[in-house]
């Protein structure tokens, strides 16, 4: 019954911590990456659908980011997208493909974007420490109804609160290398 409970509350703690370094790629570094924008949704025949699902992305360079859609009349609304995005870059379309140029990040828009992995750590750890809070609750539950006993509940307890201090630790480790990929020059 115990394990069960943590073993839910490992898996829920595992998507809470993935679910950081997926939005954490998105968050723009000195160097080109399809994955800072495969994700963003793209206005495609009144649905929004992600850019990965209606082009190839690539990097011919290690600055530049060239978007090929595989529909040609979808150039404007990946375009306008693009620039409604919070990425700060401006595309050139040619008519064929989009191109965008990422320039190189200033003092000032490194410091705003360690603010926005900070706020995705914390983001991160909420959600860690709601999981074990529904746990808590879980375990409590399972020893008012009698199904296991307090010492049970006292060692489940316990082991509960070193997963979450594991996975907050995680949190704090992908936190710290994402934010010295923005400060390398």
């Amino acid at each position: 019954m115990v394990k069960d409970a943590l073993q839910d509350a490992e898996g829920r703690m595992k998507g809470a911590l993935t679910a950081l370094e997926e939005t954490l790629t998105g968050i723009r570094t000195g160097r080109a990456s399809p994955a800072l924008i495969e994700k963003l949704p793209i206005e495609y025949y009144g649905t929004p659908t992600p850019l990965q699902q209606l082009a190839t992305i690539s990097v011919p360079e290690p600055r530049q980011l060239l978007i090929k859609p595989f529909d040609a009349t979808s150039l404007k609304n990946i375009e306008r997208a693009i620039l409604g995005s919070d990425l700060g870059l401006t595309p050139a379309n040619d008519g064929k493909v989009i191109r965008l140029n990422l320039p190189p990040l200033t003092e000032e828009r490194r410091r705003d974007l360690t603010k926005v992995v900070h706020h995705r750590l914390e983001e991160a750890r909420v959600a860690i420490r709601n999981v074990r809070r529904g746990s808590h609750d879980d375990l409590r539950e399972f020893e008012k109804e009698k199904l296991i006993s307090e010492d049970e509940l006292k060692r489940g307890e316990a082991e509960l609160q070193k997963l979450t201090d594991k996975y907050v630790a995680r949190v704090d480790e992908v936190g710290a290398r994402k934010e010295a990929e923005i400060k390398e020059i």
